[in-house]
């Protein structure tokens, strides 16, 4: 298992600490490693593989005999490791079933280490955190994942919901707290689980654009991670946001929209 949440190495000639929580996959040339990160910043060090692999245990993977890959970064395993980011990386064509094990062992052994490290917080706290986004004019719930015994994502439940989303799911707040999503929508959707999966569990932020079913409506939503098992998402009615397809400069428009709400949230 990991031991230590930084990557400590010697990078033009001064010593680096890199958060491995930024890195996404780790590509060697003999005994130099190209460490590359999700700001884009690629790192170079001369360490050995077995050194990084010592270092950095359980939380990546050995796609190929040169390449070290992040479990959180991967999205999945098709013809080419596909990362959250939507770079591609090759492997060993015939390593794939193993690879696919293998990156679920991980995930799940990632997955209960979140579980007994961290505690959630309580929704009386969570309520008062949120206290803020009762009166914003934009729909905004936090929701903690319900896994199976596979750790599979498999419904939703919704620990923290302002006025603007009871309003938009058409369900009174009393009837959405506390509540899985299935409970209440049993016509229940299954496209959302795994955005909300990646984003609650393996820490991305991520944009949708979907109908649902559920209230008949066309959603734009957003969803990032808050605690462990959480994620916050926030959701935009598509038909509210005709103004912006309207404007002469609507992406410039939509940019600045999503900016400004989102600098709100920091």
């Amino acid at each position: 298992m990991q031991k230590t949440n930084f990557l400590t190495i010697t990078c033009n000639r001064k010593n680096l600490s890199i958060d491995i929580r930024t890195i996404l996959y780790i590509q060697m040339h003999e005994n130099m490693a190209e460490i590359h990160t999700s700001s884009g910043k690629v790192y170079k060090s001369l360490i050995t593989l077995e050194r990084l692999e010592s270092i950095l245990g359980d939380s990546f993977l050995k796609v190929h005999r040169s390449r070290l890959v992040s479990v959180m970064a991967i999205h999945d395993i098709t013809d080419k490791v596909n990362l959250n980011n939507g770079e591609r990386l090759g492997y060993v064509a015939r390593r794939k079933k193993e690879l696919t094990a293998a990156l679920a062992e991980k995930r799940s052994r990632l997955i209960d280490t979140l579980d007994s490290e961290t505690l959630s917080v309580p929704d009386d706290e969570l309520h008062t955190q949120y206290r803020c986004f009762d009166a914003l004019p934009i729909a905004f719930t936090d929701i903690e994942m319900v896994l199976d015994d596979d750790k599979n994502a498999v419904d939703w439940i919704f620990r923290y919901a302002n006025p603007a989303l009871a309003r938009l799911e058409k369900t009174p707040l009393h009837e959405l707290i506390g509540r899985s999503f299935h409970s209440v929508f049993p016509n229940m959707d299954s496209k959302w689980l795994k955005s909300y999966e990646r984003a609650a569990l393996y820490g991305e932020t991520l944009e949708l654009i979907a109908h649902s079913p559920e209230i008949d409506t066309y959603l734009k939503i957003i969803c990032f991670p808050t605690q462990p098992g959480h994620c916050g998402c926030l959701l935009f009615d598509i038909a509210e946001m005709k103004f912006a397809e309207d404007s002469g400069d609507a992406h410039n428009a939509k940019l600045r929209y999503f900016a400004k709400i989102l600098e709100q949230l920091v």
